[in-house]
């Protein structure tokens, strides 16, 4: 049997505000809206040229989450640089949701920043890990 990840859906407070954050912040763009128009029940995102690979779904009525300090659940998303970490960590300080400065850590974690989207789920940008852009295959 082949299986294939291919989705995380949410129920989230503020719809809007999180497909907001995740256009803005992460690059996702919306690829499909189910339900009437301007009040729509699912919002899928994915990142331009990758929608058959990977879905990130959005849906009104959530609780909202209280993550606490020592509760590293997140979502992670990789970048090209250090660079681009750092830029992603002063535009969220300056948007008031960065949650983790920009700090390196022993391979495999790398280097990484945390922002809080507006549900309150962490979220990570990293450079460095062995996924995705900026990826390492061994440890240095």
């Amino acid at each position: 049997m082949t299986t294939a990840f291919t989705h995380v859906a949410l129920h989230v407070r503020d719809l809007a505000a999180c497909v907001a954050f995740y256009r803005d912040f992460c690059g996702l763009k919306v690829v499909h809206e189910r339900g009437e128009p301007g009040d729509p029940r699912a919002v899928w995102l994915a990142h331009p040229g990758r929608e058959r690979e990977f879905i990130f779904v959005l849906l009104p009525g959530g609780p909202g989450r209280d993550q606490g300090d020592r509760d590293f659940s997140h979502f992670g998303f990789a970048l090209d640089s250090r660079e681009a970490v750092d830029a992603v960590a002063g535009k969220a300080a300056a948007a008031g949701c960065l949650l983790w400065a920009p700090r390196e850590e022993p391979y495999p974690v790398g280097y990484y920043c945390g922002l809080r989207d507006p549900d309150g789920n962490a979220v990570e940008f990293s450079y460095g890990q062995p996924l995705g852009p900026g990826a390492r295959d061994t440890a240095s």
